[in-house]
């Protein structure tokens, strides 16, 4: 009809662009590893190396000596019956008292062992250790039968740590000259190892036939 208006045409309908309602999530909980790295600071008092996996750092309150499994099996009668033994690819971890890893190499020429036990190796201060898990009662993960896991390179406690025991007083050290009283003797402990790295690398058909006459074991 002239002269009417017609009705305005709707706006065509259009999609709102704006982002949809964010789902509830779940609260976050602990990082990896984090009951475990509060048991070795907080528990036990032992310093952890940030990021993963944890490790921990030796050269504080603990050298590690680093021997075959086979060879630290022979040695454990040498150790306190507390004191702490991780088992790692085919290695045993002995923990020894700080600043022992600084004496290994002058021991061995001493115990006249010398190049014929290369199988040795000490972490002492600025090295690193892989942490095995804690006991389960601490963090409540299943811990792993002594050897388990091993061999495919995860460490496992063969002897935990216990909580509430003083460790470095039980681990082997060399005698100073006031005396040293309830440590193992690192001298022994390390000459056992020593001779059975020794042995198990003959049975092997590598190194040195013999040890020489005139080169007896320092302790027997």
């Amino acid at each position: 009809m002239a002269g009417s208006v017609s009705p305005a045409s709707p706006e065509p309908y259009r999609a709102s662009t704006a982002p949809p309602f964010p789902r509830p999530r779940r609260p976050l909980g602990p990082p990896p590893g984090a009951g475990a790295r509060h048991w070795y600071e907080n528990v036990l008092g032992w310093a952890t190396a940030p990021g993963a996996p944890l490790r921990l750092m030796t050269g504080v309150r603990f050298d590690v000596l680093d021997v075959p499994a086979e060879a630290g099996a022979v040695a454990l009668r040498h150790l306190a019956p507390a004191s702490p033994v991780a088992l790692m690819g085919g290695r045993m971890r002995l923990l020894v008292a700080a600043g022992s890893a600084e004496e290994l190499p002058g021991l061995l020429d001493w115990l006249e062992w010398g190049a014929l036990a290369p199988d040795l190796r000490a972490l002492g201060a600025g090295c690193l250790t892989e942490a095995p898990a804690p006991p389960e009662r601490v963090v409540g993960a299943a811990m792993p039968r002594p050897g388990a896991g091993a061999m495919q390179g995860a460490a496992v406690w063969l002897r935990p740590p216990e909580p509430g025991r003083d460790v470095e007083a039980v681990l082997p050290a060399l005698p100073s000259f006031e005396g040293v009283t309830g440590a193992p003797d690192l001298a022994r402990l390390v000459d056992t190892v020593a001779a059975q790295c020794h042995r198990v690398r003959l049975r092997r058909g590598a190194g040195p036939r013999s040890r020489g006459r005139d080169q007896p074991l320092a302790f027997s």
